[in-house]
């Protein structure tokens, strides 16, 4: 068993070393358990909190922050376990508190309903930082919380005995094993320091309960019933002591004397190298000849030959799995009727779950690759950043070593007359957080190509789908078979040398629209460029068409004020300056929700009037 696998704060060693005892026996056991700490991180050249000390090792992943969010890692690794039938569990580990997130509670009911071999730690030392237990649960006992929980098991013990907490872990393990379904084990524990360099813990508890807690220690415990036992001496026991001194001191003095990390690694593994197209190079094709499809069956086809590509890959979401619905918009139609159910299958509606799980089945092995429907609705993604932050961090506080192999789909935008909560775009925010490619398709054969790329690529893409366009006229096109395009390749849907148009999504066909009537009605020659990728972008084709026109005009649909069209503002303003005949114009949605009336919606998302009057005053600039 690789160490890791649990947070270190003092006088939890009792659980800590019982919960790691029953897997340590035998080689082939210890390939039997994946432990998922969601206290620790990984510790390498600074990239994670070394404090904590969790390493990467075969069979251990140190996890993120908040706690508790290594739960949907771990039964995304048990899911895995089942499918490939491998003989073993998942650990996690946290304290009491943090089964108050919601997302332990998704966890927990998840691993129940699908009856998946995961144990859950809880460490239970009466404390969340300074709030105490009792203003977190109303049961003192927080395992109490799932009692009603079909297929799960609680077992209480001990965390200040070691040999308790074995026995509780060795019950565990054995349960969970012979029956494929989740464990808690509820430890019993104390805290006798602070919760960290930053918590004084004399503020919040008297002296009473901070001798009661230190005479508590499980080492001291576990020391007098070795003597008890006869299991060492007093001299073998101060020999190892003295050896664990001296060992303590040797790496701390190799830890001091270690050179800082260099700053120029901060720029490494933010994003893996990604699949390279082998016959589409730039994302182009001239195969116009054909059938044309609409843009959701471009996606569907697509996934159906991905699946077909790779027998490794699966695909959840919510109603994505229900007889012939395949999604609210019929994007993953047909595809459980020929992959299975194991392949294919609905998820709880809890969006953290079906991104947290994700991230661990992709966990188990390299190969596995995962799309999922992060949301019905763009809009509702927001209870998964936690999780899209774990994603899009992974790669980095690994150094490398583990990135999820993850396409996170998500419906987004309006003209559909969906008002507030089903007309959102949020790739202002998400472009935020680096770790993620991030693309947007505007046509069928774009979504098709870059759904491949992503799928058969190295690491976390986020695909939003312009859902106003799944069906249109507009996007509709030919789509070459196993057509691919890179990412960070913008394409030119109409060339021009008077005005540069940079859009993507569903206002580029607004603006493919709106050049049209400037050249009839003007004879300007507007050039449209269709990014396609936010993340990477392609400033190359942006910057060589500002040489050439000297005017910008950005649009999108997301808002203006802080949307992403102010970062690629603000990137042309600065490094093409000296190349612009007049200022850098944005078109988008107002600074206000988005209205479920006709009326309102046309006043808020942009439209091709709008956009007309704004390309046409740069041109007379």
């Amino acid at each position: 068993m690789p160490d890791g696998g649990f947070e270190p704060p003092d006088a939890d060693e009792g659980v800590e070393a019982g919960a790691v005892g029953p897997f340590v026996d035998d080689a082939e056991d210890r390939q039997g358990v994946r432990i998922l700490n969601a206290g620790g991180q990984i510790a390498l050249t600074g990239h994670g909190y070394d404090e904590l000390g969790a390493g990467l090792h075969d069979d251990a992943a140190g996890d993120g922050s908040p706690g508790g969010d290594g739960d949907l890692h771990a039964v995304g690794v048990a899911r895995a376990m089942v499918y490939y039938d491998h003989k073993g569990v998942a650990i996690t580990s946290h304290g009491e508190s943090a089964t108050s997130e919601g997302y332990v509670y998704e966890a927990i009911n998840g691993a129940s309903n699908e009856q998946l071999p995961v144990i859950f730690v809880l460490q239970d030392n009466g404390y969340g930082i300074s709030v105490p237990k009792k203003d977190q649960t109303a049961n003192r006992k927080v395992a109490d919380n799932f009692s009603g929980f079909k297929n799960l098991r609680i077992i209480h013990c001990n965390g200040k005995d070691v040999f308790d907490s074995m026995n509780a872990m060795t019950e565990a393990r054995e349960h969970a094993i012979n029956t494929h379904n989740p464990v808690i084990v509820h430890a019993n524990c104390v805290r006798i320091g602070s919760h960290s360099n930053s918590d004084k813990q004399t503020l919040y508890r008297d002296e009473n309960e901070l001798a009661y807690v230190k005479a508590a220690d499980p080492l001291q415990k576990f020391r007098r019933m070795l003597l008890r036992y006869n299991r060492l001496t007093e001299e073998e026991l101060k020999q190892i002591e003295a050896q664990a001194k001296k060992d303590l001191s040797t790496a701390n003095r190799k830890a001091m004397a270690a050179p800082e990390p260099d700053p120029a690694t901060i720029f490494d593994y933010v994003l893996p190298e990604p699949y390279l197209p082998q016959k589409y190079t730039d994302g182009t094709h001239k195969e116009e000849n054909g059938e044309k499809k609409t843009l959701v069956t471009a996606i569907n086809e697509t996934l159906k030959a991905e699946f077909r590509h790779n027998p490794d890959t699966f695909l959840w979401g919510q109603d994505v799995a229900n007889k012939d619905k395949g999604g609210v918009f019929n994007v993953t139609k047909g595809m459980q009727q020929e992959f299975g159910p194991k392949r294919i299958f609905n998820a709880p509606i809890a969006e953290d779950y079906i991104v947290g799980t994700a991230n661990g089945m992709c966990r188990f092995d390299p190969k596995i690759h995962v799309v999922v429907e992060g949301a019905e609705f763009a809009d509702y993604f927001w209870p998964a950043i936690e999780q899209y932050v774990e994603c899009t961090h992974e790669y980095w506080r690994s150094n490398g070593q583990f990135t999820p192999n993850l396409t996170l789909r998500l419906a987004s935008g309006g003209y559909i007359g969906g008002g507030l909560y089903h007309s959102q775009t949020i790739e202002g925010a998400l472009t935020s957080i680096p770790g993620a490619r991030i693309v947007y398709p505007s046509f069928a054969d774009d979504a098709a190509g870059l759904l491949r790329t992503s799928i058969r690529s190295k690491g976390f893409t986020v695909f939003l789908e312009p859902k106003a366009q799944y069906n249109s006229v507009e996007a509709a096109g030919f789509v070459p078979e196993d057509f691919e395009v890179p990412f960070g390749k913008a394409r030119i849907r109409r060339p021009g040398s008077d005005l540069s148009v940079i859009t993507y999504g569903n206002t580029t066909h607004f603006c493919l629209s709106v050049a049209e009537r400037l050249k009839k009605e003007h004879n300007w020659d507007v050039e449209v460029i269709d990014i396609r990728s936010l993340i990477p972008l392609d400033t190359e084709t942006i910057f060589a068409s500002v040489k050439k026109t000297g005017k910008v005009l950005i649009v999108h649909e997301d808002k203006v004020f802080s949307g992403f069209g102010a970062e690629i503002a603000g990137i042309v303003g600065t490094e093409m300056f000296r190349y612009l005949d007049a200022p850098i114009q944005r078109v988008g949605s107002t600074f206000t929700p988005v209205g479920f009336h006709p009326v309102l919606e046309k006043a808020i998302l942009p439209g091709e009037e709008r956009i007309y009057n704004a390309a046409k005053a740069l041109l007379e600039y």
